[in-house]
């Protein structure tokens, strides 16, 4: 063999051992990569952070309520980062804006999913948003944090509801209306799900109390045109109105309702999507002695809350206001954070187990999850607006009441199904 060949064969050989190194060496690297995208889902490659999804309206109608409870979340971000972080990792928000739009929110809720792969996504408002999102979530086997009241019906493996169930807010403040203003009620509401649901559920309860639906109005999201309805309300003289407009429109509403000449000593509301973001937006003076039914109010006396208020006011400035979907929303990443830590990990299937039971010293006191639907364990309040546009709490329940979003306890709730 001449030396020429001995060359050559040398520097094969070293070349293809050079070659097998290097393969062997990226194959090492990602079988670590793969093992750790298997256990922790939203992990980015070097298993730094974890990456969870933020999902409200920054534009459009549903602005002026969703963009604090985004911030309220964020807020909450900060403070288990500051504290640590999760299992270790830091939480990096992917923030995206649904504008108000159901095709939007589907939109983006596939691009969390899917391409940044996040490990939970908190967010939503309108029922229309999250039916739209939901079987995306559920074909992804993702898993949404949903931080507002809602009309139930509802019990989906992929989302966890922070906000009261209809036995939690809606039905009690028909109750609490009923007995202190008369059995007339007239429903005025956005025209999607959760209104129509919510006004099924309330004619279904004004049987069985005995009670009269006078009127029944719906207007599109962002209407701003009352003028008929609140005639239509002066004519037919309910006890009380039950509102269930959200977004927006209520400004409008509420000042033509006065303009209209009407008072809250005339004819009262109660509203179950006007909290103190809202009474800022409309005005105190318009909705001065109005009614509100939640679980949570600025003034809450717990010592969480006076944290709460503290930090988020110290975040945001001091004209801000806290109520309950900005603090449910705050809850939500909390509850999460628990879920992982027990479970170990940022799996879906993992976290829903280790989250059955989970407890929290929350703002509104302390709630719980419950295992067989993934609602929680939920004070209920009736509060009286204001004048300086702060909530006072007029009737509550001693416990936090279990979640009940079929109304399976009513006898007077049979038969009733989500309205699309």
């Amino acid at each position: 063999m001449s030396k020429l060949k001995v060359v050559n064969l040398l520097l094969g050989f070293v070349l293809v051992l050079a070659l097998l190194t290097g393969c062997s060496g990226g194959g090492a690297i990602s079988s670590a990569n793969k093992k750790t995208d298997s256990s922790s889902s939203g992990s980015d490659a070097s298993g730094n952070v974890i990456k969870v999804g933020i999902l409200h309206s920054a534009s459009g109608t549903m602005a002026m309520s969703e963009t604090p409870v985004r911030d309220a979340e964020l807020l909450a971000i900060k403070q288990i980062n500051k504290n640590g972080g999760v299992l270790g990792k830091k939480i990096q928000p992917v923030i995206e804006d649904g504008a108000s739009d159901n095709a939007t929110f589907a939109e983006k809720a596939t691009k969390l999913l899917e391409q940044d792969k996040v490990a939970t996504v908190f967010g939503c408002w309108t029922s229309a948003s999250r039916k739209a999102v939901k079987p995306i979530f559920e074909k992804d086997n993702g898993l949404l944090w949903y931080p507002v009241q809602y009309e139930g019906m509802e019990s989906s493996p992929n989302i966890f509801y922070t906000g009261a169930a209809p036995n939690q807010q809606i039905v009690p403040a028909v109750e609490y209306m009923t007995k202190k203003f008369g059995k007339k009620v007239f429903l005025v509401g956005s025209d999607y799900v959760f209104p129509r649901t919510a006004n099924s559920i309330i004619k279904k309860q004004a049987k069985a109390l005995g009670m009269k639906v006078v009127g029944e109005e719906y207007t599109p999201l962002g209407d701003t045109n009352f003028a008929t309805i609140v005639n239509k309300i002066k004519s037919s003289k309910p006890d009380y109105v039950f509102n269930t407009l959200n977004g927006d429109s209520n400004v409008a509403f509420f000042k033509q309702y006065r303009t209209a000449g009407i008072s809250a000593k005339d004819i009262p509301t109660i509203s179950v999507s006007i909290a103190e973001q809202e009474v800022k937006g409309i005005g105190a003076s318009y909705l001065k002695g109005h009614y509100v039914s939640w679980n949570y109010y600025e003034t809450t006396d717990t010592s969480a809350n006076k944290d709460f208020v503290s930090a988020y006011k110290k975040a945001y400035g001091n004209k801000r206001v806290t109520d309950d979907p900005i603090e449910a929303g705050y809850n939500a990443v909390y509850l999460w954070a628990k879920a992982v830590e027990k479970a170990g990990s940022t799996n879906v299937d993992k976290v829903k187990a280790a989250a059955k039971g989970i407890t929290f010293d929350a703002p509104e006191g302390t709630v719980k999850i419950d295992g067989e639907n993934q609602h929680l364990y939920k004070k209920v309040r009736v509060g009286e607006i204001e004048s300086n546009g702060m909530i006072k709490e007029v009737w509550g329940t001693k416990e936090a009441i279990k979640p009940d979003p079929y109304l399976k306890t009513y006898k007077w709730a049979k038969g009733l199904t989500g309205v699309q």
